[in-house]
């Protein structure tokens, strides 16, 4: 398999690192937060790659976009991925619940599993794992950190409102 590439993007909540194969974006990692993303000593750094997700992302932070259509590719269990695609389906600056999530993939039980599967999202902000919350309505733990979820959340809230 080709070499892991990677690239940064500025954004408000620090540079956002980008990484994948050819032009399928399969990462983006956070500066800070308990999952801050370094890239891993065997990728190579393409400051070129991933140009469509870099633009989108910034059309994002500005207010102009609130879905992406960029090419990307995440990995995971097929719990996993039933999680992300459920993830992809909640509206701009909306939240939900881990339970309403675990609901929605027909598995209502496995809350604790979806707070796992949501904490792993390969590609945070394209996958709005941001947007959910716990069910009392308490921001829960996030990657990038909470002041970045919650960032994210204002964000979204103000350009909707606007």
């Amino acid at each position: 398999m080709a070499t892991m590439q990677y690239a940064y993007t500025p954004s408000p909540v620090g540079e956002l690192l980008l990484a994948g194969h050819g032009q399928v974006l399969e990462v983006i990692g956070f500066p800070a937060g308990n999952r801050a993303r370094r890239p891993d000593p065997g990728w190579r750094r393409n400051d070129q790659a991933f140009p469509a997700a870099a633009t989108q992302l910034g059309e994002y932070f500005d207010g102009k976009r609130r879905s992406f259509d960029f090419p990307m590719q995440p990995s995971g269990t097929p719990f996993q991925l039933a999680v992300l695609d459920a993830l992809r389906r909640i509206p701009y600056a909306a939240t939900c619940s881990y339970a309403e999530i675990a609901a929605a993939i027909g598995r209502p039980k496995a809350v604790r599993a979806v707070g796992a599967a949501n904490g792993r999202n390969p590609l945070p902000i394209a996958i709005p794992c941001h947007r959910v919350i716990g069910k009392d309505g308490d921001l829960t733990g996030f990657g990038g950190g909470l002041p970045t979820k919650r960032y994210l959340l204002d964000l979204e809230r103000r350009y909707a409102s606007g």
